[in-house]
C-alpha cells in the first residue's frame, strides 16, 4: 500500500479546528508521508452555492467527488463534527481509498435525532417556517439556521441504526464538555463499527472546537500514529 494522504472534512458551515489543521501540517511527518487536501461544501466558506439550498447529499457528492478526482492513493480522513458524519459515509462507500478515519467530536446522524426530540408542536413549527435555529460552536457567535429541508435530506444518511461496514483503523476523539455533539455517539460509532482496529478517547475538559493547546496536541499525535502505522504496512 502507498503511503496515505490526509483529508480534512470540516464541520457544518465549514466548522472544525484549523488550528488542528496548521499543527497536522507543521508536523515533520507533513514533509515527507503525506500530502494534505482541505475544502469547503456548497453554499459554505470560499465554495459555490447557498447554504439554504445545502443537503448532506449534495455535502456526500462534494466529498466523493475531491476523493474521486483530486487525490490519489489511501487516504486518511480527519472529519470534525459534522465532518466525521461525512467522514464516516465517505468509508462505507470508498472502502478501496480510506486508510484510516480520524473523527474530532464526530456529529453523525446528530442533526436528526436532536430534531426528531424536540417536542411535536416545535418540529411543527419549524417545518411551518422552514427553519431551525441552532446555536453556533463558536461562542458568542448567534445561531445557525438550519433549513427544514436539510433535516429531513439528512434522515437519509443515518448510520447509527445499525452496523456501520468500515474495517480501517478508526480514531475517535471527544471532549466530555461537548455542549454541541453528544460524546456518547463517539462511543457508539465505536461500538457499532465492524473494524477491530479502533481507539477512542474522551477528554475531560475537552469542549466541542477541542481547540485546547493540549487537546490539538493529541489530536495530531493520534494523526501522526496513524500515518506511521499506516506507513509501516505499506
Amino acid at each position: 500500500m502507498a503511503a496515505a494522504a490526509l483529508s480534512r472534512l470540516p464541520g457544518l458551515l465549514g466548522e472544525g479546528s484549523a488550528a488542528v489543521w496548521r499543527q497536522a501540517l507543521s508536523s515533520p511527518h507533513s514533509v515527507v508521508v503525506f500530502v494534505s487536501l482541505r475544502f469547503d461544501y456548497t453554499g459554505c466558506g470560499a465554495s459555490e452555492g447557498k447554504f439554504r439550498k445545502s443537503t448532506i447529499g449534495q455535502w456526500k457528492k462534494d466529498v466523493f467527488a475531491v476523493l474521486d478526482e483530486l487525490t490519489e492513493g489511501p487516504q486518511v480522513i480527519v472529519g470534525s463534527s459534522m465532518g466525521g458524519w461525512l467522514m464516516l459515509l465517505a468509508a462505507v462507500a470508498r472502502p478501496d481509498r480510506i486508510a484510516a478515519v480520524v473523527g474530532i467530536s464526530t456529529g453523525a446522524d446528530y442533526l436528526v435525532n436532536a430534531f426528531k426530540q424536540l417536542p411535536l408542536e416545535v418540529q411543527k413549527e419549524i417545518e411551518t417556517k422552514g427553519e431551525w435555529y441552532i446555536p453556533n460552536s463558536h461562542k458568542d457567535a448567534g445561531f445557525h439556521k438550519i433549513p427544514y429541508t436539510f433535516i429531513k435530506d439528512a434522515e437519509n444518511y443515518c448510520v447509527l441504526h445499525s452496523t456501520i461496514p468500515i474495517s480501517c483503523p478508526v480514531r475517535l476523539i471527544h471532549g466530555l464538555k461537548d455542549e454541541h455533539i453528544p460524546w456518547q455517539i463517539s462511543l457508539k460509532v465505536a461500538e457499532i463499527v465492524i473494524s477491530k482496529d479502533v481507539d477512542i478517547i474522551l477528554r475531560k475538559n475537552g469542549e466541542h472546537r477541542m481547540s485546547d493547546k493540549d487537546d490539538i496536541k493529541l489530536i495530531v499525535n493520534l494523526i501522526d500514529d496513524v500515518i506511521d502505522k499506516l506507513t509501516t504496512l505499506a
